[in-house]
């Protein structure tokens, strides 16, 4: 309960936290604890939402008319607060935060039907195609292309760094499908509803955890039916910067995440000496650091409230999704270095066996400080993932102070 909770909020609050106590078991409770990036471990989590759709709760931000609870902003945040206060897996943003909202605003009746109740669900998976070796943060410069040939596309290219695609069912991704003109024009929107198709290849990339959550994907003469486009061809700019609003600054409660990290870093802190017979956590130059992250955390809140009630797609939504990204991603990263700085030493030992859920290796130390390196190493990707905060920078400019 917070001091701005209603009675109905309280009492929603507590069943919350009742269900969780109910029907959360240990393996899904393990992948809470040990999850390292915005990235969760797959499999419980995907239990995990299939267990929130059975009550009704898997799609907290989504409208009646699609299957979601319809709540207001207020009861989204107490239930993102409450999970993350448990310790939840947070469910994958892909599907349900990303591909989902877009094809509710671009998508044909066909198309919701196809696609919506799955994501919904968890039945299908959706991994998202939009970074290429040479369009990162310039995605407009991506080269994957697609040629009409009959009744089908034809798809060749390469897309990388798509997470979780040896996981997926599907995936949505951007390809050229006429050349010429500005960057942004030309290209298409593409939804794959099977991944299991001839001359499409996925390879997963290890990461700096030593966990594979990046892949590359191959396509050669990947064929997908015309009724994959979402949106008008050669408009697929439209629906990528529509979905990218979501990503940057509509995908998850970052402050509710933050705030879980802090309380860690706190509890480490009053465990941890000082070496002068204290304890950290009253180190005058620990508390400033703690105090100045704990200001930053309210300012993501603040924004995050004011951004989930705007129409996403409207001249505002834009460049405060691109200043959600900033603030939230670099707080991020001033988080995971005070919780090293917090942990000391024990942080050092990359133990990954440990970290796999289900694994009988004990952790080396202390099982708190476990994710500590794997969340740092993880989270230096957060100022470029999404689109560098350089880009985020340039948007901002071009929108809100040009001329």
């Amino acid at each position: 309960m917070t001091e701005k909770d209603t009675p109905d909020l309280t009492d929603f609050r507590r069943d919350v936290r009742d269900f969780i106590d109910r029907v959360a078991d240990d393996e899904i409770r393990e992948a809470g604890r040990k999850t390292t990036s915005f990235f969760p471990p797959f499999e419980p989590t995907m239990r995990w939402h299939r267990l929130l759709h059975a009550q009704g709760w898997s799609a907290p931000a989504w409208p009646l008319e699609y299957g979601g609870p319809g709540w207001p902003v207020a009861q989204q945040k107490a239930f993102e607060e409450e999970c993350r206060a448990a310790q939840m897996p947070p469910l994958l943003p892909q599907a349900l935060s990303m591909v989902g909202p877009a094809i509710m605003r671009f998508g044909t009746d066909a198309q919701k039907a196809a696609h919506l109740p799955g994501i919904l669900s968890g039945e299908n998976f959706w991994t998202q195609g939009y970074s290429e070796p040479n369009a990162g943060s310039d995605l407009a410069s991506l080269s994957c292309r697609a040629e009409r040939r009959g009744d089908q596309y034809v798809i060749n290219g390469s897309k990388t760094w798509t997470t979780y695609a040896h996981h997926a069912d599907r995936m949505f991704l951007l390809v050229r499908t006429q050349p010429g003109g500005k960057p942004q024009q030309g290209i298409s929107f593409f939804l794959l509803d099977d991944l299991d198709r001839p001359g499409l290849t996925i390879r997963p990339i290890i990461g700096l955890d030593g966990l594979p959550e990046q892949c590359d994907v191959f396509f050669d003469d990947v064929e997908v039916p015309l009724d994959s486009c979402l949106g008008e061809e050669n408009d697929g700019w439209s629906v990528a910067k529509y979905l990218l609003e979501h990503e940057r600054g509509g995908s998850s409660s970052f402050a509710a995440h933050f705030r879980q990290e802090l309380a860690f870093i706190r509890r480490i802190a009053a465990e941890t000496g000082d070496g002068f017979g204290g304890a950290l956590g009253d180190d005058p130059v620990f508390q400033q650091r703690f105090s100045q992250l704990a200001l930053e955390v309210a300012m993501v809140d603040a924004t995050e409230v004011k951004f989930a009630a705007l129409d996403k797609g409207s001249p505002e939504s834009g460049p405060m999704s691109s200043m959600i990204k900033i603030t939230a991603m670099e707080t991020l990263q001033r988080i995971n270095e005070l919780a090293i700085d917090t942990v000391g030493t024990p942080a050092l030992t990359l133990q990954i066996d440990a970290l796999m859920v289900g694994s009988e290796t004990p952790p080396m130390g202390s099982p708190d400080t476990l994710t500590a390196m794997p969340k740092y190493l993880n989270n230096r990707a957060a100022t470029i993932f999404g689109g560098s905060s350089e880009i985020q920078r340039n948007i901002i400019a071009k929108t809100l102070l040009a001329p």
